[in-house]
């Protein structure tokens, strides 16, 4: 009686920018991102399973399940947990509810490495990198109780809350300022459907700052301009592009409104770059064309216009009373037709804080976005001490742009290692026994 009585007392709506994820996810847009800790030591599985077991009820709002409602999904109490599995599959895959008692996250571990899978209608990065660091916590303490003193966790209160932040923030007169052009798609034979490339470039930060004051740019500006110029270089050129090169740049809205929501709250900015227009063919043209870009589009002014514009979607009278089965056909259509307004993501969370002793155990952070059809190539960013770790996850088969990103950053003296999932290694393989 006691679970039923919860089930019926616990549930919510969908944040306005999760109502979106649900109905246009499937196995080609997952809408997945993935967060991992690398710690210096095997994972135990059991130990895993209890953390997991212990952070959830302290984030409550991550112990849910979805539900079709008749106009749209919402989210209700969980009763059961959740799996804990070795890793098999690439990461970011689409989450299949009923192999996961219904969550829409899911727990992996491989060797030393901790992951989770979460469906973006959840959470957002950020939020959802406060969950990871609760596992990561409970599982260090659980497993080393006598060196881990966790009184200091104890006695500090969670805090948190589930509202909407974008329907208390948004302005209903702001207009939208979203460009009209559509984007430089990547171009590029593909990979079988269903497997993802990962490359993870990890960076001496240190050396990276150093260069970034030497520009008088920002962490995040710096490496949009590498990126672009490295786009530019290894696939722009080579297929004579004529559009404009644009990069969507998610922005943490907490930085911006007061809010304390373990829901979505973010936004975004598009660098749109016109390369043969603007003339901008050289890494130091980029590199000052972005950092103006920033600077323009990095104003509260704007960033309500571009956060309020998406509330108006999914609160506009026309769409609201549509049933979701129909919502879906319209909304998976235009889905499709909104991403050919960008050319790639990069998505920079930025620190990830740990304290105490707790992050002599771990070596660092890692965070990953599915790539898609259409936005072949997407890209993110974490920092631990002093590893930033830049990934690129890719349906590509070729493998330029990451070559070409890292070659730039080495040039420049900084120290930048690679590690990655072998796929391009395997398909690589594959090709040349085909052709032997």
């Amino acid at each position: 009686m006691k679970k039923k009585k919860e089930s019926k007392l616990y549930w919510r709506r969908l944040d306005n920018s999760a109502k979106i994820f649900p109905i246009s996810n499937g196995k080609k847009y997952s809408t997945v991102f993935r967060l991992s800790a690398v710690l210096k030591e095997k994972v135990e599985p059991e130990i895993l399973e209890e953390a997991v077991k212990e952070a959830l009820e302290k984030y409550k709002s991550f112990k849910v399940r979805m539900k079709p409602g008749f106009f749209w999904y919402y989210l209700e109490h969980n009763t059961k947990l959740p799996k804990i599995e070795e890793e098999k599959d690439y990461p970011c895959q689409y989450i299949e509810p009923h192999r996961n008692n219904n969550y829409l996250f899911k727990v992996t571990y491989f060797e030393n490495k901790v992951n989770i899978d979460i469906f973006h209608s959840l959470t957002d990065g950020n939020s959802g990198a406060t969950f990871l660091k609760e596992i990561i916590y409970t599982y260090l303490e659980l497993k080393y109780p006598d060196e881990l003193d966790s009184e200091e966790r104890k006695t500090k209160k969670i805090e948190y809350d589930t509202e909407d932040s974008y329907m208390k923030n948004y302005d209903k007169k702001a207009k939208s300022n979203a460009s009209s052009k559509k984007a430089y798609i990547l171009k590029g034979r593909k990979i079988p459907l269903g497997a993802i490339s990962a490359i993870h470039e990890i960076i001496d930060l240190e050396e990276l700052k150093k260069e970034c004051e030497k520009q008088n740019a920002t962490i995040t500006q710096y490496l949009t301009a590498v990126l672009i110029f490295s786009i530019y270089q290894e696939n722009y050129k080579k297929a004579k592009g004529k559009k404009p090169v644009k990069v969507c740049i998610p922005v943490n809205l907490k930085k911006y409104f007061p809010s304390n929501t373990i829901s979505n709250f973010f936004s975004y900015i598009t660098v749109e770059a016109e390369m043969k227009k603007d003339n901008i063919d050289t890494f130091d043209k980029i590199l000052d064309f972005v950092k103006r870009d920033f600077k323009k589009r990095l104003t509260e002014e704007e960033i309500i216009k571009t956060m309020s514009a998406n509330v108006k979607i999914g609160n506009n009278p026309l769409i609201r009373p549509i049933p979701l089965i129909l919502k879906k056909a319209i909304v998976r259509l235009s889905y499709i037709e909104i991403r050919k307004y960008t050319t790639t993501t990069f998505s920079n969370i930025g620190r990830i804080g740990i304290i105490g002793k707790y992050k002599d155990y771990i070596d660092y952070f890692l965070m990953l976005i599915a790539p898609e059809p259409v936005e072949r190539i997407k890209c993110s960013s974490c920092t631990f001490e002093n590893k930033m770790v830049f990934t690129f996850t890719s349906i590509l088969q070729d493998n330029n742009i990451e070559k070409g990103f890292y070659e730039f950053l080495k040039s420049k003296g900084i120290k930048i290692q690679i590690e990655s999932n072998g796929v391009l290694d395997d398909i690589s393989r594959e090709n040349k026994s085909k052709t032997n």
